[in-house]
This record gives C-alpha cells, sequence and structure tokens, in this order.
C-alpha cells in the first residue's frame, strides 16, 4: 500500500475515532422500554403477537393483551378498514410509536417469521381455520369461542396442535377466574359428596339457519374485503349488515346464533371440567321441555337450562350438585351453596368476566411450553358436546354419540351433521 493511502487511512481512523469519542461523551438518550427499565422487558424477551380479527371484542382482548409487560404486538389484521384503523391506533399508542403494521388478508401476517404468537377473534365462522393455518405456520394461539362449527372441526383442531406442539389458548377465559375455579374444585375434590349433575347456562337453544340478507353493492376491498369475510363459509351475496354482524355470522354448521354455543362453549365447558370430562363428551343427549338434558358415560347428568337460576348470579351461571351438597356461581363471582362451611376458602371476588388472567396463563404457557387452562383438547372436547347438543335440537329428538368413535350411534341423519363442506379454496 502507497504511503499516500496509508496516511489517508491514518487520518480516517482518528477522525472516526474523535466522533466516536465526543457520541461516547455525549447522553445517550435510549428509551427505557429498550433496556428492560421501569418494568418493562426488553424486546429480545418479548412475545411478539399478531392480532387478527380486531371488532369489539377483539380489541377487547388486545387490550388486555397489551397491558402484559413481556407481549409486544407489531400487526394487527382484519376485513374491515374501519377496525384495523382502530386496533392500529390502539396498538400505536401502548407502544409509543408508528410502527404497527395492517394487514386485510391474514395469510400474510401469519408469514411473518417474527410473530410468535396470533389473536384471533374473527366471526366464528373463520375461529378452527385460521387457527389451524396458525399452528401450521409456526404459531401460539389464542383463539376466541366458539371455536369450531362442528364435531369433524373440533376434532380436527385438536390433532393440529398435538401434531405441530403449538399452544393454544380457547378464549374460555371463566377457566381463569376464582369464583368459578373454586366451584369447580368442590366438585372435583369430593367436597359435594359423589357428582351427579352439572348445569349450564347455554344463552338460548336455538338452531336456526343463517340464510341470506338481500343484495348491495360491493363496497372497495379496503373499506371491506367481503370474499375473504365469507372465508369457508358458503358464498352468499353482500350485504352490509352481515358484514357488521360477524359474531352471529354461522357459528356452528350455519346456525345464527350457534344454538348451546352461545354461552355454551362457556358453562359447558365448565361443567366438562367440573366432572373431569377434558378428555370425553356426554353420550346421551334429548331435548326436554324447552331445556336439553344429556347424560355422561360416568352417570353424571348435564342439564342445559336458561331458567331456574338463583337471583343475582349475573350472566353465564353454572351449578355442580352431588349426593352431600350443591354450588352455584356466575359472572357477578358471588358464589352460593348447600352449606356455609363449602364456602371458608372461597378467596377473592373478580366480577364480570376480564380476560387478564386467561392472557397471562396463554403467555406463561408460551414460554414453558406447558399446558394452557383451555387448551385445544380440553376445547375439542366441550364443544363436541355443544354440538352434539345442537344436533339434538336442529332433529328435535333423542341421539346417542359414542365418544371414541366420535359418532352417533346408529344415526346416519345425525352423522351427516357431524361437518360440513369449507368454500374454495379453504380448508383444514
Amino acid at each position: 500500500m502507497s504511503k499516500e493511502k496509508v496516511g489517508l487511512n491514518r487520518r480516517r481512523f482518528l477522525k472516526t475515532a474523535a466522533q466516536a469519542g465526543v457520541c461516547l461523551a455525549l447522553p445517550q438518550i435510549i428509551p427505557a422500554t429498550a433496556l428492560g427499565q421501569n418494568g418493562r422487558v426488553p424486546p429480545s424477551e418479548r412475545i411478539r403477537l399478531g392480532a387478527i380479527g380486531i371488532g369489539n371484542r377483539g380489541r377487547y382482548v388486545l387490550s388486555c393483551f397489551l397491558l402484559q409487560p413481556d407481549l409486544q404486538c407489531v400487526a394487527v389484521c382484519d376485513v374491515r378498514g374501519d377496525n384495523r384503523q382502530r386496533a392500529k391506533d390502539q396498538v400505536d399508542k401502548a407502544n409509543g410509536n408508528t410502527d404497527c403494521d395492517t394487514y386485510i388478508d391474514f395469510r400474510e401476517l401469519l408469514a411473518r417469521e417474527d410473530i410468535d404468537a396470533v389473536l384471533i377473534a374473527t366471526g366464528p365462522n373463520w375461529h378452527a381455520t385460521a387457527a389451524t393455518m396458525a399452528a401450521k405456520a409456526g404459531k401460539d394461539v389464542y383463539c376466541e369461542k366458539p371455536c369450531t362449527k362442528n364435531i369433524a372441526q373440533s376434532l380436527q383442531l385438536a390433532d393440529v396442535f398435538r401434531r405441530t406442539g403449538r399452544v393454544f389458548q380457547a378464549g374460555t377465559q371463566r377457566r381463569s377466574l376464582p369464583n368459578f375455579a373454586y366451584a369447580i374444585e368442590l366438585a372435583r375434590t369430593g367436597k359435594l359428596g359423589r357428582l351427579e349433575t352439572v348445569h349450564a347456562h347455554p344463552g338460548g337453544l336455538g338452531t336456526k339457519m343463517s340464510g341470506w340478507l338481500p343484495a348491495e353493492a360491493l363496497p372497495p376491498r379496503e373499506t371491506g374485503d367481503w370474499d375473504m369475510y365469507l372465508g369457508p363459509a358458503a358464498w352468499r351475496p353482500y350485504n352490509l349488515r352481515t358484514l357488521r354482524d360477524g359474531f352471529n355470522f354461522e357459528k356452528g354448521g350455519g346456525l345464527v346464533g350457534g344454538g348451546c354455543l352461545e354461552w355454551g362453549s362457556h358453562c359447558v365447558d365448565l361443567c366438562q371440567l367440573a366432572n373431569d370430562a377434558d378428555s370425553t363428551a356426554a353420550v346421551e343427549y334429548e331435548p326436554v321441555n324447552g331445556q336439553l338434558h344429556a347424560r355422561y358415560a360416568n352417570g353424571v347428568k348435564l342439564v342445559m337450562r336458561n331458567d331456574g337460576w338463583l337471583p343475582n348470579m349475573g350472566s353465564c351461571p353454572v351449578r355442580f350438585e352431588g349426593d352431600t351438597g350443591w354450588v352455584e356461581t356466575g359472572d357477578n363471582a358471588d358464589i352460593e351453596a348447600s352449606s356455609d362451611s363449602l364456602l371458608i376458602r372461597k378467596g377473592i371476588k373478580i366480577p364480570g368476566y376480564p380476560a387478564d388472567l386467561h392472557v397471562r396463563n396463554f403467555l406463561d404457557c408460551t414460554k414453558t411450553r406447558a399446558l394452557t387452562r383451555a387448551n385445544a383438547d380440553a376445547a375439542c372436547w366441550a364443544h363436541i358436546t355443544c354440538h352434539a347438543a345442537n344436533v339434538a335440537l336442529f332433529l328435535d329428538r333423542k341421539v346417542k354419540y359414542d365418544p371414541k368413535k366420535n359418532e352417533f350411534i346408529g344415526d346416519e341423519q345425525a352423522n351427516r351433521l357431524r361437518s360440513e363442506a369449507l368454500r374454495e379454496p379453504w380448508r383444514i
């Protein structure tokens, strides 16, 4: 190398070193969030979230995620432009920047390698399909309920999470609330004697089909992507009312209101847990005088009823009865029992049905790879019990179900209702 070049390189080095020295001498303005100060977790240790389906319920659950110090939401997705903008504003405010990305097609979000987990709070029509695709894309999933549209989807959902090893949490957040957990503990530990009957509030037992509304002019895709909104559901003409009412659009097998899926995916789920039935379903189902009565193989009876609850229990009540005692609770978080001695350890009262504790359980399990409280297998069987009950309601007669073969016994008509075709090109 020539002396001229050596001198030039030396001068450049000294100049660069001097500039670096000045920079090091100046105060460094680095956000506390980047250093993990003020109780915040450094970015390298945070779980990176993408939110799919961010209407009213989706933004509420997202707000619970945003409260967690080890969580960073980086992207939101919705077929509606107004939902996307509101959610982006919500995330950007929490993050203190404008970096949150937005998507119309959730497949683009799933393709991002930097996203660890997704919140799925679309309409129920999409839940199982989107959750399955997310698991196959290597994402852990928090999925709002009802998680599936039929029995076949329930089995497929559980299978894909077992095969992929991804973490799944159904949005049945009452499993994480103290009053419900305490009542379930009384039932499971023999404090009520031998468990005989569990009662669930289904929030309605109707099973009418969704049908079509009058055709209207399609909006621009940026405003509302109708084809993506329909997804795996049967095609129908665009109607703004259907687009805005995504939660009530095709909950289960094309049903409006989803029959007992309305509250059943919460209350029946709690009864399943109280009966230690997270790996099975009831075996008999029969409509009886405005109620749905079911029976498990162990003899425990399940009663789905809308009326006859103790006053002031709030929404989503459950009741567990044994041969020596009973307990009843609901969303107001009060607990009543056959004996005051059963309530001496009932603990704190958290009224309503906040999702914070459930979200925290999901995030903890994404780190430890443990099963969540409402894991895919538990959700599978609770949903199968609801779907089988809906089949009995729809046929208006008794049906018998085999949880090992996963078919209705000697009942071709009922078996045809275990699944449904998905619109092209969607598959599970």
